[in-house]
């Protein structure tokens, strides 16, 4: 029976070799090649040249990127902590009145409505805000005109004091509607019963939210905070689209800096230099996440 079952587990394995190939061939050897190119001086045509810790040197005391990696722990507030918190009381909103007071289609109506601009292009999301902040014909500066309040009129993407900020609000616009999804599903999972027996109890709504629902769908917060710092690391369509970065470095974030290292100034070593730290630094808050979650998990079965 042992040898049967060990036989039939080794034919199963078989099924695993085209997705541990596209591991490799996608994700280790591109990552490995980055590696070695982060020790070299290449402009993306000749052999490159050996340069040792180099360009680690000059990443430490470049400025500009630190100012960038400085810009992208300020969006981590426009999509992880603005997006996680408005998020769940949105989605709470949907989940406790909008359902019960119109039913589950117009919950869903809504919960898609929020979710639109995640199935959206980044460059055709990029496109349109900077169509709507455009500083002549916008729809915001035309607003602002007609109503009476020509003195707020701006050009929100081209002044350094002004430019993040603009780039910050369509990126919440944009990651709002993740968390709401996550958050519904997960709602699904509270038991009701514990919900009424705190309001016999004398509890109110927002007792309620804080001691028992947020607490029963820890693991999914815990998972969009994860999820969404890592797609704030790695941002890069709607900087590129509407701002590149600019004006000046006041918008610039790793991803871009990097890309504007590769393929604008040839200076691919260092571009892997700087994608290399954007990796090192994902994998390190990933493995972080996963173990304060398996903590968790832990001392709630104990």
């Amino acid at each position: 029976m042992k040898h049967k079952t060990a036989s039939v587990d080794k034919g199963y394995g078989v099924f695993l070799i085209p997705g541990i190939m596209a591991f490799l061939i996608i994700i280790i050897i591109p990552f490995l090649t980055n590696i070695g190119i982060s020790f070299t001086k290449w402009g993306g045509v000749r052999p490159p040249v050996w340069i040792g810790l180099s360009n680690y040197q000059r990443l430490i005391g470049d400025s500009v990127f630190w100012l960038s990696f400085r810009n992208n722990l300020i969006l981590l507030i426009a999509m992880t902590v603005i997006p996680t918190v408005v998020g769940l009381l949105l989605a709470t909103f949907l989940f406790d009145y909008i359902t019960n007071n119109f039913g589950q289609g117009v919950s869903s109506f809504f919960r898609a409505g929020f979710y639109l601009p995640q199935i959206l292009p980044s460059a055709v999301i990029g496109i349109v805000w900077a169509w709507i902040l455009q500083p002549d014909w916008g729809v915001v500066n035309f607003v602002l005109k007609g109503i009476g309040l020509s003195s707020l009129a701006h050009n929100w993407l081209g002044d350094p004091s002004t430019a993040l900020l603009a780039v910050m609000v369509v990126l919440v616009w944009f990651q709002v509607g993740y968390p709401i999804v996550i958050f519904m599903a997960a709602l699904q999972r509270v038991d009701p019963e514990l919900l009424e027996a705190a309001s016999i109890d004398g509890a109110s709504w927002l007792q309620k939210f804080y001691y028992i629902t947020i607490h029963l769908i820890r693991p999914e917060i815990l998972v969009v905070v994860l999820t969404t710092t890592i797609y704030t690391l790695k941002v890069f369509g709607q900087v590129y689209v509407l701002t590149r970065g600019g004006p000046g470095n006041a918008t610039s974030v790793p991803s871009y800096y990097a890309y504007k290292n590769f393929f604008e100034t040839q200076q691919v070593g260092y571009g892997s230099t700087i994608s290399l730290a954007i990796a090192v630094i994902i994998i390190l808050l990933t493995v972080l996440f996963i173990n304060i979650q398996s903590r968790q998990e832990k001392a709630e079965s104990a």
